[in-house]
């Protein structure tokens, strides 16, 4: 086996919030990180569809960002939007 070469390899104590909420459209669980790594973004994994996104408020004020990042249609993501905007 040839030998790793590790780009990074770190280890940080990180603040995890459990939610789960239904709107309008669709139930969301999601589990939002929030860590020293990403530059004061945070890290939302949607778990019902097994995808992840390094979020700020920048990102939500992107136009198109949470539906090409979650999959999701307008509205689904208009709801998710209007909760991070409370959480970030």
């Amino acid at each position: 086996m040839n030998e790793r070469y590790f780009l990074y390899d770190d280890t940080e104590n990180t603040k995890t919030r459990f939610v789960s909420f239904v709107g309008d459209n669709q139930r969301y669980d999601l589990a939002i990180v929030q860590s020293d790594r990403h530059f004061g973004k945070y890290l939302v994994l949607n778990m019902q569809g097994n995808r992840f996104a390094i979020i700020g408020p920048d990102d939500l004020e992107e136009e198109g960002y949470l539906e090409y990042a979650f999959q999701m249609n307008e509205e689904e993501a208009e709801e998710l939007k209007s909760f991070l905007l409370e959480m970030i």
